[in-house]
């Protein structure tokens, strides 16, 4: 695939491009968005961009001024809280639950903050807590936003990654006005080729372009190219139904994996798409002071406090499947455990209310311990 774009448009992808991106990408982009429920949209209104991180700062350029509040889900991207702080901006988390962004609070954090620019929100297999919006809260999102003039800012980086039949309808799909849509390639192509695009309300979409330019003068034509290429002439409708099974037997494997072996009181959400899983810590234990303790025993997580701008999330952790096959999941469970069995006995001698015993969640996994491969 990359020797035909070498030889055949060798010249061209080396060379600068257009700040918008061209048009051959941006009309199948179109067509990649139509998949999604994301139908009519128009090329003039797609701005590529360097992947779905410069996505977001540019957005965050144009609408932002030191100061402003932009209201974000509680936990959000961790990148899109570092393009806000550099931004200057204040983020407001509003509460999730299982079935996504919780009305109510939405409504009451604009209430509290009634000159909020924007809503930031991951509707689909969020990124860190793996849920999703439903469908009827989508609208009454949608809803509240419109009447509050709040402008809508959708990250879609996961959307086709769905395990169990068709995601819900992008925000995008269900409103035209007042939503920037956000997405990449990343998670379904190439990450290290850094392409993402926004669907741009076509008043704003000019001024996007020009920022862009002023920011990386053009996205790289040769990364362009590529994704292009790979559109045009491999069968990736096919490569994405690929991904969806192994990723829903590796997020089948590590839920299996926390249900046999978590320490009694850890919870943890079940994502139906994407590659993420949000875990509550038992009481009393703090995920980035145990940090240091996991790493020695050589098993890895984010601690939940990089995913609040208020430092919050100490009893919280996001755990990763999409990279580790599903015997290595297992053992990272194990060993994490373990690690939490002996916070917990710590605990229960040198500190806390009274004492706890450390109880796994066994199941069928009594004699679990680790093979000689996975020491």
């Amino acid at each position: 695939m990359l020797n035909r774009l070498g030889s055949e448009q060798g010249a061209t992808s080396l060379q600068y491009g257009i700040g918008q991106g061209t048009i051959e990408l941006r009309e199948q982009i179109c067509e990649v968005m139509s998949l999604s429920g994301i139908t009519g949209a128009s090329p003039d209104d797609v701005v590529v961009t360097v992947g779905g991180q410069q996505a977001l700062d540019l957005l965050a350029r144009l609408f932002l001024d030191p100061g402003d509040v932009v209201l974000a889900e509680g936990p959000t991207y961790v990148g899109a809280l570092g393009v806000f702080q550099a931004a200057q901006a204040q983020v407001r988390h509003v509460a999730m639950d299982a079935d996504g962004l919780v009305p109510a609070a939405l409504e009451e954090a604009i209430r509290a903050n009634p000159r909020a620019k924007f809503l930031y929100t991951i509707p689909t297999f969020q990124n860190p807590a793996g849920v999703t919006l439903s469908a009827a809260r989508r609208e009454e999102i949608l809803d509240i936003c419109e009447r509050a003039g709040l402008l809508v800012i959708e990250d879609d980086p996961y959307g086709m990654l769905s395990f169990e039949g068709d995601a819900p309808l992008p925000l995008r799909a269900r409103r035209r006005e007042g939503v920037f849509y956000c997405s990449t390639f990343s998670k379904t192509f190439a990450p290290g080729l850094r392409v993402g695009w926004i669907l741009a309300p076509h008043a704003v979409r000019e001024k996007l372009v020009m920022m862009s330019e002023a920011n990386v003068l053009c996205p790289s034509a040769f990364a362009q190219g590529a994704v292009t290429q790979y559109l045009t002439t491999m069968p990736w409708r096919e490569q994405i139904k690929v991904y969806r099974e192994i990723y829903r037997e590796r997020r089948d494997a590590l839920l299996s994996a926390l249900e046999d072996l978590m320490p009694a009181g850890t919870t943890w959400t079940r994502p139906s798409g994407g590659l993420f899983v949000w875990a509550t810590l038992p009481e009393g234990l703090d995920s980035k002071a145990m940090m240091p303790r996991a790493i020695a025993a050589r098993v890895a997580y984010v601690p939940g406090t990089g995913f609040y701008a208020d430092g919050t999330g100490r009893g919280n952790m996001r755990l990763n499947f999409s990279f580790s096959a599903p015997e290595r999941l297992r053992e990272g469970v194990r060993r994490l455990s373990g690690v939490m069995e002996q916070e917990l006995a710590t605990r229960a001698v040198f500190g806390g209310t009274g004492p706890i015993t450390p109880q796994r969640r066994r199941g069928s996994a009594a004699g679990d311990a680790p093979g000689p491969d996975l020491a």
